[in-house]
C-alpha cells in the first residue's frame, strides 16, 4: 500500500527534480509520478469499496448489449439511406445497408465471445 504522504509533496518533489535535472529526464520524473498517483487512487477506491460495500454486479443478456448497436444503426442508417439512394441509386443503398448488416453482425458476434 503506497505510504500516506500527500500528492501535493509527491508533485512538488517531481517539479524540484525536474528543475536540478533538466528536462531530458522530465518523462521518467512524470512517469513516476504518475505512478504514484494510480497507486493512490486505486488504494483510495478499494478503500471506499471496503468501507461502503461493492455494489452487486448486474448480469446481463447478450440480447441487451445490443440494443444500443441495434439503435444506433438504425439512427445512422436513415440518413446514410437517403445519402446512398440519392447520390448512388440502388447500388449505394444496397452497399449501405451490407456495411450495416456487416458491422451489428461483427458486434453481435464480439458481445458473444464476450459473454
Amino acid at each position: 500500500m503506497p505510504d500516506k504522504r500527500p500528492l501535493r509533496d509527491d508533485l512538488q518533489a517531481t517539479l524540484d527534480a525536474r528543475r536540478d535535472l533538466g528536462p531530458e529526464y522530465e518523462a521518467a520524473l512524470v512517469e513516476s509520478f504518475v505512478e504514484r498517483l494510480d497507486a493512490t487512487i486505486a488504494a483510495r477506491v478499494r478503500a471506499e469499496l471496503d468501507h461502503h460495500g461493492a455494489a452487486p454486479h448486474k448480469k446481463s443478456t447478450p440480447g441487451s448489449a445490443m440494443i444500443p448497436i441495434a439503435l444506433g444503426s438504425m439512427g445512422i442508417g436513415i440518413p446514410l439511406t437517403a445519402i446512398a439512394a440519392g447520390n448512388a441509386g440502388l447500388v449505394g443503398l444496397t452497399i449501405t445497408w451490407i456495411a450495416i448488416v456487416i458491422i451489428n453482425v461483427a458486434a453481435a458476434g464480439a458481445i458473444m465471445r464476450r459473454n
